[in-house]
């Protein structure tokens, strides 16, 4: 499993971890990624994802998993928040139409 967030694409950073003395050795940031199963109000299910903590709350903030995907990129998204995304606007147009 990468270690990747699923909706905002978030992953690993590489840096130095500076001592005292000023020495610079290598070390990583990793994104702080939860486990979590968010529900699709469209789709009517729900979806577990392995999001970022920070994606989290801007789900919470945008009003929920189906308008932050609709509102989010394709180039940022998994491929299973692709076809999730796909899942919702379908489910959109037949409601509207």
């Amino acid at each position: 499993m990468s270690r990747r967030c699923e909706l905002t694409g978030k992953t690993a950073l590489v840096g130095h971890k500076v001592s005292h003395s000023n020495r610079k050795t290598k070390r990583r940031f990793l994104p702080n990624l939860v486990n979590v199963t968010l529900i699709s109000d469209a789709l009517g299910r729900s979806v577990r994802m392995r999001i970022s903590a920070n994606a989290l709350k801007t789900v919470d903030h945008r009003g929920g998993l189906d308008a932050f995907l609709m509102k989010a990129s394709d180039a940022e998204l998994s491929a299973k928040a692709l076809d999730l995304k796909k899942q919702v606007a379908k489910k959109a147009i037949a409601a509207a139409g």
